[in-house]
């Protein structure tokens, strides 16, 4: 935030700089897209910044105005307007920060490594979807045929081809498929909890006179749950209710049993086999949902001295980011640059799965998608986990 008031304060208009003396609000939205398209495309490396509540007077003078804190509520929602009608997508942050006693507005557009930048979308007639802008010393200026055509060539000239990229699993060489155990799910502390409910209930189901009932619940409670647990009478109704709250309440113990005891750790690489930096690197990937395939969301808690104890934000933070879909799994991983020459591991801390018994002898495919600012297009994939 000092860094930002600190620009807001000392800088001048600018390439990478420009000031505006109000807000945007409702009824700036076309000069807002102009101006974010223009930083966007300018020829400066890094972040770039446009600073409301600021302008310059005829001798030079900065002056400041304080901007409504309303502007600051998501109402107009800045970034969602760039997210909409401009491609591809640009990272921007907006916020206030305190110059000289007096509210200003700093949007912090990030560096911006795939121009040019465009509409993709009409949003007026004076400002049309394939329309682009760029900031020339402290003026946007329409970019024509010429330019456009200029920043196209020299990103195909730049880029490198997705053959140069290598994905697979970690291992002395890189492997494409990984062999992985199957566990026994019926094992687990939820399913044993529920089996044995479960055969309760059979029990009272069997007879009907009710001394003969409460004789035989005895016998099996103390058969199934042992004489630790004393017996209780319950109703039909009350262990029905119990088996279908069985998962909430073995919910650490059924993490712990999927995902630290019979746990298989996927780990990843990615080689750059090129001979260029792969800037600003990311790889998604999709696998099948199965409810015998179950993929960690994230690090199960610790058993210590019979009590499950959480992990540190800072542990789970190192976990990727697993997104559970009815048909899907996926996970996206931000790589950052990419050197040449030595593969690199995709995740800090191994994804963990565990597989059901009920999927031996199958395979599932683990669909990838690379992609990296200076790559021509997509590195796409396959890998398999055999079962």
């Amino acid at each position: 935030m000092n860094g930002l008031a600190h620009i807001a304060r000392s800088a001048t208009p600018s390439t990478s700089v420009h000031f505006r003396k109000t807000a945007y609000g409702k009824s700036g939205v076309r000069s807002y897209l102009r101006d974010v398209l223009a930083m966007a495309n300018a020829s400066v490396e890094g972040a770039r910044y446009i600073i409301t509540g600021v302008e310059f007077d005829s001798k030079g003078r900065k002056r400041m105005y304080s901007v409504d804190q309303d502007d600051f509520s998501g109402k107009p929602a800045y970034q969602s307007l760039a997210s909409d009608h401009i491609e591809p997508p640009i990272r921007i942050r907006y916020q206030p920060v305190t110059v000289e006693g007096k509210r200003v507005g700093v949007f912090e557009i990030g560096d911006c490594q795939d121009p040019p930048y465009m509409m993709r979308v009409d949003h007026s007639e004076t400002l049309r979807r394939g329309d682009a802008y760029v900031r020339v010393n402290d003026l946007a200026v329409k970019m024509g045929r010429r330019q456009l055509q200029s920043l196209f060539e020299k990103k195909f000239t730049d880029s490198v081809t997705a053959a140069t990229v290598e994905i697979g699993f970690a291992g002395e060489v890189i492997h494409k498929d990984m062999q992985v155990v199957t566990s026994d799910l019926a094992k687990m502390p939820s399913a044993i909890a529920s089996d044995k409910l479960r055969e309760l209930l059979e029990a009272k189901h069997q007879v009907h006179a009710s001394t003969t009932d409460t004789a035989v619940a005895r016998l099996t409670h103390a058969r199934l749950f042992g004489s630790d647990k004393p017996y209780e009478h319950q109703s039909t109704a009350t262990i029905k209710s119990e088996m279908l709250e069985s998962d909430m309440e073995y919910l650490d113990h059924d993490e712990y049993f999927l995902f630290e005891e019979h746990a298989t750790d996927v780990q990843l690489v990615v080689l750059n086999q090129g001979e260029e930096v792969l800037r600003g690197a990311s790889l998604s990937l999709i696998m099948p949902n199965n409810s015998a395939f179950h993929v960690a969301t994230h690090l199960p808690k610790i058993l210590r001295d019979d009590r499950y104890i959480n992990r540190t934000p800072i542990e789970q933070s190192e976990y990727p980011t697993v997104t559970l879909r009815d048909d899907s799994v996926r996970v996206p991983v931000k790589l950052g640059d990419i050197e040449p020459g030595a593969p690199i591991e995709v995740f800090t801390v191994p994804l963990k799965i565990c597989v059901g018994n009920e999927l031996k002898g199958r395979r599932f495919g683990i669909q990838y998608s690379f992609l990296a600012q200076n790559l021509r297009s997509a590195a796409n994939g396959k890998l398999r986990l055999l079962f």
